[in-house]
């Protein structure tokens, strides 16, 4: 009962396998002293002679990159996309000013699923506040070199014209449900006369109907 077979042994420390309804083998276990008989220890060379990246598409116009590394932990693999989340420049709705809101999601809701909606803006066209401009030093007027600006104002209201016996809150209401669509951008100072500003309205700053 000891021992495991070593092509299902090999498959487990090698070998991500995605089945129908989930993933398995994707913990790290080829750590020294896992596998009997096998050297798991770190080795540079070893893993330099392994590991690969290939780009399977690259758009610098989109700013998108598809990559595979391949002959790399799963663990480490999960480490460097963490790092990319957190370390490539990305802009998003940081500070959210709420005057009425009378719907059933709280203030502090609203403002966080704010926040995670993606903006289509290259931050590098822009500057980046320094320490002593953010937290309570936050400037009250807007800057048009270090952020975008956007209002929502939108209303559900009874639809008069809905079907009878009617059960669905999209012909019941109108705009029961609020998304991108909705906002509205707000130039700051001459963002509206700069040439990747109009590029990126033209192609929508913020993505529709998330």
């Amino acid at each position: 009962s000891g021992h495991i077979k070593v092509g299902h042994m090999e498959e487990v420390r090698t070998k991500v396998v995605l089945e129908e309804y989930s993933v398995i083998n994707a913990r790290s276990t080829d750590f020294p002293g896992n596998y009997p008989g096998c050297d798991d220890s770190w080795d540079y060379k070893r893993f330099e002679k392994r590991f690969s990246i290939s780009v399977a598409q690259l758009n610098f116009e989109e700013m998108v990159m598809v990559f595979d590394m391949v002959g790399v932990d799963a663990a480490i693999a999960n480490s460097i996309r963490r790092v990319l989340i957190a370390e490539v420049p990305t802009m998003a709705i940081e500070k959210v000013y709420i005057h009425s809101n009378t719907s059933i999601v709280q203030d502090e809701v609203l403002a966080h699923r704010l926040g995670l909606i993606p903006i289509n803006a290259d931050p590098r066209k822009f500057k980046t506040l320094s320490p002593m401009q953010t937290g309570e030093n936050w400037p009250d007027t807007p800057s048009a070199d270090h952020m975008i600006e956007f209002t929502l104002k939108v209303k559900c209201s009874h639809n008069t014209h809905a079907l009878k016996g009617s059960h669905d809150p999209e012909q019941l209401y109108l705009n029961s449900q609020v998304t991108t669509s909705a906002f509205k951008w707000i130039p700051i100072g001459n963002q509206a006369q700069k040439v990747w500003v109009m590029v990126w309205i033209g192609s929508l700053i913020l993505f529709p109907d998330f």
